[in-house]
């Protein structure tokens, strides 16, 4: 039995976990804010700590705080940790005021350097000198949604490729390999073409030459050098991310390897060499039948968001379709890469030991070789306003869930705090009303949660609730429940304490997770390119504390509505075994 919808479904990471996590998203992170369909189906989105290119799958402690508290936590911890350390007199005044720490944040914007490059690409540099160590983090502003039709779960798929290597890393012999790859895609739409016309004796000639050449190919492939240098270096968490709105690739490296890291990290991006594509093809689209064909609840998300949105690429899946993925090609993937992978679409967050000035030297030295493009201008389509209830029934071998979601708007709305407290009052772990009425009181379901921001935060979203049924009980009976729960919050005021309660959980949160230069690095990233600045990162502290029973009363009744609904509904379908 699974404890959260999340064990379960895919997410995207490479080897050691992000923020020292476990898992596709994204980072979310608001990464992980999106740790259901970034990390999930989208990834969400991780791989757990396996090698710097293996398949892995974690879900962590921090993905399961709700989103505001995480952002609270990077942002007021890694404040304690490289302003005073950890004092006891801060620890007692973020626990009197939820106002007391700005003081201290602002000394951490005081510590932040942000430049950028002729070329375009941007760099955000906080130091934190507690430990000779530093957390890198490189954000494409490309995912998903920014696919071409018909070629969904190419981000995903370049983010595999990332770490294949350059002409220089992860082969014994670039010169010779070369030749062979062009010939493996040559070969591979000869393939293509001889399926489309019939002639199978063609077939059976060309597959067996191409596996010769891929055989040749793979001889002169030095497997996961790029983790192996990194390793030696003494670098640690070297993994990525896919999202439906970003790519994310990171690790840690002690701070006298900031050059090594310069040197790796441009030369990935300025000079990838996309080896073992067909191999990753299929790791790919093994990972998706694990996750999506052979899981009940991973079929039942992927339809659950195809009825949530009609138009917007928010309703696909970040890890692809089954048909789109075997028909992806090299050529794709490189058109998708010089069009997305533009030093102006690119930020880079580096926090920990380091000189603002050094990093500016070494990055106008190494970056600065990529040559400018402009920034890809992509105008999505508007989901239109839904106007009734839509609903989605699957019936397969599974223990019964109920999904419920809501259409929010985007992170950048003015009552976008108001919202992350209402998922929290509501879905927030065993404290939570859902909890506490379906799972301990009503025994309804084994478990309830949700959350605010699915399957992205970018552009207009989802508030997502689901439950697994109890033996015994039908979802019916947990929708009447939760559907009484979220009504509270329509006709019934929060109470002060209990609103006071959420805000507080922040603040003690803080006190009890200690938070990484990762985690500063993404959360920065998040709301530099999300919002366009990362200074809002700070003032979300300040909207949260503003929260009135009011607002939560206002947003309730504009947003829980039947028009606005979207129910999924996982039946139990018994099997006959002969």
């Amino acid at each position: 039995m699974f404890e959260t919808i999340l064990d379960i479904l895919p997410i995207r990471l490479k080897t050691s976990s992000f923020l020292n996590l476990s898992p596709h998203s994204g980072l979310k992170p608001r990464l992980l804010r999106q740790k259901f369909w970034t990390e999930a189906m989208n990834p969400h989105a991780k791989r757990g700590l396996v090698s710097p290119v293996g398949e892995r799958s974690l879900t962590t402690a921090f993905c399961h705080l709700p989103l505001f508290i995480r952002r609270l936590l990077a942002t007021t911890l890694a404040l304690l940790l490289f302003t005073w350390g950890w004092m006891p007199e801060i620890a007692i005044a973020l626990q009197k005021s939820p106002t007391s720490i700005q003081p201290y944040l602002q000394r951490v914007i005081n510590q932040l350097t942000e430049f950028r490059l002729d070329n375009g690409l941007k760099f955000i540099v906080l130091e934190r000198h507690q430990a000779p160590v530093v957390s890198f983090l490189t954000y494409a502003d490309v995912g998903g949604i920014d696919e071409p039709d018909g070629q969904t779960g190419i981000a995903h798929f370049l983010e595999h490729l990332a770490f294949k290597g350059t002409r220089r890393i992860g082969t014994t012999n670039y010169k010779a390999e070369a030749p062979l790859l062009d010939k493996l895609e040559q070969l591979d739409n000869q393939i293509r073409s001889a399926k489309k016309s019939g002639k199978t004796d063609e077939i059976a000639k060309l597959e067996t030459e191409f596996k010769t050449v891929e055989a040749q190919a793979l001889k002169l492939v030095k497997q996961n050098e790029m983790g192996q240098i990194v390793e030696q270096a003494g670098g640690v968490g070297l993994n990525a991310n896919t999202s439906s709105e970003a790519t994310r690739y990171f690790y840690s490296f002690p701070s006298n390897k900031l050059e090594l890291w310069m040197s790796l990290e441009s030369d990935r991006f300025l000079d990838p060499v996309f080896r073992e594509f067909y191999k990753e093809r299929d790791v790919i689209l093994e990972e998706r039948r694990l996750r999506v064909e052979n899981s009940p609840i991973g079929m039942m998300v992927e339809k659950f968001i195809d009825a949530a949105f009609k138009v917007h690429p928010y309703r696909r899946p970040v890890i692809g379709y089954d048909e789109d993925i075997r028909n992806l090609t090299p050529e794709n993937v490189k058109q998708f890469f010089d069009a997305y992978y533009a030093p102006s679409n690119l930020t880079i967050a580096i926090v920990g030991d380091v000189n603002p000035g050094e990093v500016k030297k070494l990055a106008q030295t190494y970056f600065g070789r990529y040559q400018a493009k402009p920034k890809p201008q992509q105008k999505l389509p508007v989901e239109p306003k839904q106007t009734a209830t839509r609903e989605v029934t699957l019936e397969l071998p599974t223990q019964p869930w109920y999904l419920e979601g809501y259409h929010r708007p985007a992170i950048t709305h003015p009552d976008n705090a108001v919202y992350e407290i209402i998922g929290s009052l509501l879905s927030d772990g065993r404290t939570s009303r859902l909890f506490k009425s379906l799972v301990e009181t009503q025994r309804l379901a084994l478990n309830a949660q949700g959350y605010s921001g699915f399957p992205g935060d970018k552009y207009p979203n989802l508030m997502f609730f689901y439950a697994l049924t109890s033996p015994g009980k039908t979802v019916d009976q947990v929708a009447i429940a939760l559907r009484k729960e979220i009504d509270k919050l329509k006709t019934e005021p929060v109470s002060i304490m209990e609103l006071e309660r959420i805000k507080t959980q922040a603040r003690a949160g803080l006190l009890r997770t200690l938070d990484s230069n990762m985690g500063m690095a993404q959360q920065l990233l998040e709301y530099a390119v999300k919002t366009g600045s990362w200074r809002n990162l700070f003032e979300q502290l300040d909207k949260i504390a503003a929260v009135t029973p009011g607002d939560i009363q206002r947003v309730a009744t504009a947003t829980f509505t039947p028009e606005n609904r979207i129910v999924g509904k996982l039946l139990s379908k018994s099997v006959d075994y002969l």
